[in-house]
């Protein structure tokens, strides 16, 4: 029994032993010395960032947020008054003008329909280049006459020749057209008609003087002649032949400038359309995109806008895009909603800057302005930076139908390599002091620099081909350190 007692004892302490050794290795593998602790703080040696070198196709593009919008916004207003009312009424020329009718917005105006109504007279809609701006009636003449000539022609009311002169037979085209829209054609005011009265009455006046003066003479000369008076000193007594020849021409002078009056007025007399009652579009159909008025409202100043009925895409790019671009780049537009079709760069830079139709200082419908909001901040004439207006044009809209104010995203190809090239980060492009591009290149043996031309550039990349050096895929080149 002793002897199996000491046998425990000696394990225990050799095991005691054996936990002692232990907890020292532990302790002496966690202590360190101040400058094993201060190098285990210490950040690993530098070293370049490489980026391998890829062999792929670029494509590079333009992309940048557009809107959908129809085309060739305009201002709408009239070039003045509206004519009488069929009553030949008060309500004439000078009267203050108020909407009876309000033009309706989203409404396809075609040519020859009735657009709005002003003091119960139509405002009509003619395709034509030249604008009204005067009212046309007999007597007048000019381009404006003859493209309403044509415009009567073309909706099948015929004015005759088409001759820029507004005659007879262009009135009964107008007083037809009117009518078949239910409108009387504007005919001479009340007072036109009382001053007609009174050139007619002027002609009757002189002409009834010189027949009293020429019967007068007939009567006179059967009593006197041929009897010659000679008073005392042997002169001829002729005073009242002279008097009566005074008398002759005067009549007649009178007459002749009656007449003259009466024939002047009477070919600006009779059926017009006033300044206010047409409206020329360059080209018809329109769209009535906005209308700024409404029934009771004075018919002053602007009263809507009108766009084109086919849609384009208004979109912005910085000056440095702008430079990239040219009119007849295909276009790839692409929906909130994922779908696409395709446009083309149809205008530039002023040509394409959204007009400013709404006149309060407010955009053209469903516009995107990517300049300055003030005069202040507006960039400098021939600024490079300055952002560039584009429109592109849709010829077959597709998914675009319907969507006017919605925005896209807009991508423009303008360039793609010839097949697969090799490409690295722009940031590993660096140029010498002797204007030459050079990558540097990370191998075993250390960096070098290899001469390389640029090419291509897209989405941070760049193409790039070895001068005098190696440069293969997989290689790595360095962005930074």
């Amino acid at each position: 029994m002793k002897h199996l007692s000491g046998r425990r004892q000696l394990g225990a302490l050799v095991g005691v032993v054996v936990l002692v050794g232990a907890g020292g290795w532990i302790a002496g593998t966690q202590v360190h010395s101040p400058a094993d602790a201060a190098a285990a703080h210490n950040a690993p040696k530098a070293g370049p960032v490489t980026v391998g070198v890829q062999r792929q196709s670029l494509i590079a593009t333009v992309v940048a947020n557009g809107s959908i919008e129809f085309a060739s916004p305009q201002p709408l207003s009239l070039a003045g008054s509206v004519g009488t009312g069929s009553s030949g009424g008060t309500a004439g020329e000078g009267a203050e003008q108020r909407v009876t009718k309000a033009p309706v917005a989203g409404a396809k105006i075609k040519e020859g329909d009735v657009l709005m109504a002003v003091n119960g007279r139509p405002v009509l809609a003619l395709s034509g280049r030249v604008p009204m701006y005067r009212t046309l009636g007999p007597g007048t003449s000019g381009d404006d006459v003859k493209q309403l000539q044509r415009a009567l022609r073309r909706l099948g009311f015929e004015p005759g020749a088409i001759s820029g002169n507004y005659g007879q037979g262009t009135a009964a085209a107008v007083t037809q057209w009117y009518a078949d829209k239910g409108y009387q054609a504007q005919q001479p005011s009340p007072d036109e008609q009382q001053q007609l009265g009174q050139l007619q009455q002027s002609v009757s006046s002189a002409q009834e003087t010189l027949l009293t003066i020429t019967g007068s003479e007939s009567t006179g000369g059967t009593q006197a002649a041929p009897k010659k008076d000679t008073d005392t000193d042997g002169n001829s007594n002729s005073n009242d032949g002279a008097i009566r020849k005074i008398q002759l021409e005067s009549a007649q002078k009178s007459l002749a400038l009656a007449n003259a009056a009466l024939s002047t007025y009477q070919t600006t007399y009779g059926t017009k359309v006033p300044a206010g009652e047409a409206v020329f579009f360059p080209e018809l159909p329109v769209r009535l995109d906005k209308v700024t008025v409404k029934t009771g409202d004075s018919a002053s100043g602007q009263i809507g806008t009108v766009t084109g009925s086919e849609l384009v895409v208004q979109t912005v790019v910085p000056g440095s895009d702008g430079k990239l671009l040219k009119k007849g780049m295909t276009v790839e537009l692409t929906t909130a909603g994922g779908e696409k079709t395709r446009g083309t760069v149809s205008a530039l830079g002023a040509d394409a800057a959204p007009s400013t139709a709404e006149g309060d200082g407010e955009q053209p419908t469903g516009e995107t302005s990517g300049g300055a909001e003030s005069a202040e901040e507006a960039p400098a004439a021939g600024d490079p930076s300055a952002p560039v207006p584009l429109r592109i044009s849709v010829p077959d809209p597709g998914p675009l139908a319907g969507q006017a104010g919605a925005s896209l995203k807009v991508t423009i190809e303008i360039g793609a390599s010839d097949g697969k090239v090799l490409t690295v980060p722009l940031a590993a492009i660096r140029t010498s002091a002797d204007g030459k591009a050079r990558v540097q290149v990370q191998r075993d043996s250390g960096v070098s620099d290899v001469q390389v031309t640029v090419g291509l550039s897209a989405a941070g990349l760049v193409e790039v081909k070895p001068v005098g050096g190696a440069l293969k895929q997989g290689d790595h080149v360095v962005v930074g350190r």
